[in-house]
């Protein structure tokens, strides 16, 4: 592949890419300036960062670039240039060119671009790639952005893509009449995006337009020299090396210059341990569903503080479905053993692929003995409690599944089954290369045969109950989740949305078929990470990547009938991977970020504690942790080295959840390294 993402050919194979980002994250949250979305869809983002970053090219995230800077997100890129309102024949100063990249964007609207770069690496790579685009209306210099570029003024419009501690009297001088300078004022996290309008020789209109955070702009109009700049504007290396062109709505703004802290504190409800922790959740155990997260996929603490809660809610209330975020097949060998049924013959062992370590861990294992031992004290064996697996991976196994239990009970059927499912035999060890076939193919090679295997199935749903209702449930499940995976495979190369949008769909989906099938009086308690769990209307997620989940699913549904609970941590170890189907590591957790809702929760100062943010919490405390602020999932890989880019999204707290579990310290799961080489491609950035 080129520099420029495209193919050896002239296919560009980021256009869909572009396009996505243009409709969610510009059009979506409010850009209308068909120039600006134009030229955004054209120039390829890809060519301005570092190949192993390529994967983050199109997400609406600053991400790093040479000599300790950033490229700004996606948004506030075309936010400024909007505000700037370029238009065809205009001359255009950039201060700060960075990468290159909104200079090679203006370029695309305006007659002539200057572009000024104080760090002369910078300068000259972004010569090269514009070069190399064919951008021959863009100069580039390295020099002093305070001071303009006076030979080539004046100006129509100028850009500054760093944070003053005023507007430089310099560039306001290099305006034309009727001219527009954007730029960041203020220092570090209290930066306000300006724009001024020069209206006649000595005078100007000045308007604000919201929060942002910008690395400091360096010169004799700004802050000085690089040390005392960073002394001056208190930016901590990796705020400079990471949030740079950052917009912030106006209420966080706000509420980033106070502390949450001690509204943390005032309302947190402390436990010692897990026995006093259960007892502080008990208070949600009247509602039909409960939804137990985690901010990683490897914390101890997370495992064993979600264990006792199940446990508690099984014993004393009546719940008879645990569901987790895991596959069907594997978690049925677990239901085996919880409830004392048959093993199934698909699969042998349970949780053997990647990542292998979150359910074969100390902490399930002692969970799993003792929700048998819950089990055996409950006559009843349709009152027990049984372990289901909600995802969509199980494409090989579930297959197998299927197949097995048709060898049984309809021979015929499954003879029929077997030549339909033969469409996917190719594929049944890496399923991601059948979505890649299908998508180059142009059509869905696969979707009718293993849809019809399941309505063959569905049609004979009362002949096959008749001989054992469990036994059908089970293979029917494996049929829809081959239904699902084949869609899924080929979603994924949609964009993550699409992908991400069905897995949840599935995985809620199936949490309602078991409910339905374990009774009229069914409950279920629910794990999943955080960012399944929590309302995506909420976040990040819904807002801007238009992804839904389980928990905004379960309120739809289930109403004031379901309780979601989110957990965090500050620092510690995790288990986690570098990269997908790499092997387990033990990894260090850097403490939270400051300006993350973990950072006010370390700053509380509480070890551990329970944090109600639902409707029976104060409407002063709700409010104020409504606050948009960053929030952090850990998933199955974990990068600490780019971990704001990789790991952080941002949250309204208490709309997200409605109860919040906090351990200010925690230790990685009991679990040995392993790697198994034969897991599906990680098609979520984080391995949520």
């Amino acid at each position: 592949m080129s520099a420029l993402g495209r193919s050896t050919g002239d296919e560009d194979i980021h256009a869909h890419d572009r396009a996505l980002m243009v409709n969610r994250h510009l059009e979506a949250r409010g850009i209308v300036d068909a120039h600006v979305l134009a030229a955004m869809a054209q120039v390829p983002r890809e060519a301005f960062i570092s190949e192993p970053l390529s994967e983050f090219a199109y997400e609406d995230s600053p991400l790093p670039i040479a000599a300790g800077q950033t490229i700004s997100q996606p948004y506030i890129v075309a936010r400024m240039i909007e505000l700037a309102e370029i238009r065809p024949g205009d001359i255009v100063l950039e201060v700060g060119a960075g990468s290159g990249y909104a200079a090679a964007v203006m370029s695309r609207i305006a007659s002539s671009v200057y572009a000024i770069e104080r760090h002369e690496e910078l300068a000259n790579l972004a010569r090269e790639r514009e070069a190399r685009l064919g951008y021959h209306n863009l100069e580039i210099i390295c020099g002093d952005g305070t001071k303009g570029w006076p030979d080539e003024a004046p100006f129509d419009a100028i850009v500054v893509s760093a944070g003053g501690p005023k507007v430089p009297e310099a560039l306001k001088q290099q305006l034309a009449i009727g001219g527009r300078l954007v730029i960041p004022v203020g220092r570090d996290l209290q930066q306000t995006l300006v724009r001024v309008r020069r209206t006649g020789e000595a005078t100007f209109e000045q308007e604000d337009h919201g929060g942002v955070t910008f690395v400091p702009l360096i010169g004799e109009e700004g802050w000085g020299v690089p040390e005392q700049a960073k002394a001056e504007t208190n930016v901590d290396a990796e705020t400079s090396g990471f949030a740079n062109g950052l917009q912030i709505p106006s209420t966080r703004a706000d509420g980033l210059r106070t502390s949450l802290s001690h509204v943390m504190a005032s309302a947190a409800e402390p436990f010692g341990d897990l026995t006093e922790l259960t007892a502080l959740t008990e208070r949600f155990a009247h509602h039909r569903v409960v939804l137990l997260g985690e901010a990683t996929h490897g914390t101890a603490e997370f495992y064993d503080a979600r264990a006792r809660i199940t446990e508690m809610l099984v014993a004393r209330h009546g719940f008879n479905v645990v569901a987790v975020e895991a596959d069907w097949p594997d978690a049925s060998v677990y239901d085996s053993f919880v409830r004392d049924l048959p093993g199934p013959e698909v699969p042998a062992g349970a949780f053997t692929r990647f990542p292998a370590w979150m359910w074969r861990n100390g902490q399930v294992n002692d969970f799993l003995r003792r929700l048998k031992a819950i089990n055996e004290t409950i006559s009843d064996p349709d009152r027990r409690a049984g372990f289901y697996g909600l995802d969509v991976y199980s494409l090989a196994t579930s297959i197998s599944a299927v197949l097995g239990y048709l060898d049984d009970v309809d021979p015929q059927t499954a003879r029929v089954a077997r030549e339909r499912y033969g469409c996917l035999a190719p594929f049944r060890s890496d399923p991601a290369r059948y979505g890649r076939m299908a998508l180059s193919r142009g059509y869905a090679v696969c979707e009718k045969p293993v849809t019809d295997t399941l309505v063959d199935m569905l049609k004979q749903r009362l002949g096959y109950l008749a001989r054992d209702g469990n036994a059908f449930f089970n293979a029917e499940q494996n049929a829809r989740i081959v239904v699902a995976a084949e869609q899924y495979y080929r979603m994924m190369y949609y964009g993550s949305a699409r992908s991400w949008n069905l897995r949840d769909q599935h995985m809620f989906d199936t949490l309602e078929r078991v409910l339905e099938h374990r009774g009229p009086d069914s409950k279920a308690v629910v794990w999943a990470h955080n960012s399944h769990i929590g309302d995506a209307e909420f976040t990040e997620m819904g807002q801007v990547r238009g992804e839904l989940n389980i928990g905004q699913l379960a309120r739809a549904r289930f109403g004031d009938d379901c309780t979601l609970i989110g957990f965090g941590t500050d620092c510690g170890t995790v288990a986690a991977a570098s990269n997908w189907d790499e092997p387990m590591e033990i990894k260090r957790v850097r403490p939270a970020r400051n300006d993350s809702y973990e950072g006010r929760a370390r700053d509380a100062g509480i070890d551990a504690f329970l944090l109600e943010v639902g409707p029976e919490q104060k409407d002063s405390v709700r409010e104020a942790l409504a606050e948009p602020m960053l929030e952090r999932a850990i998933g199955v890989i974990y990068r600490p080295e780019t971990e704001l880019l990789s790991h952080y999204f941002q949250a309204e707290l208490s709309k997200q959840f409605d109860a919040w579990i906090w351990f200010t310290q925690t230790e990685a799961v009991s679990a040995e390294p392993q790697a198994h080489p034969h897991g599906p491609d990680d098609t979520y950035p984080f391995g949520l």
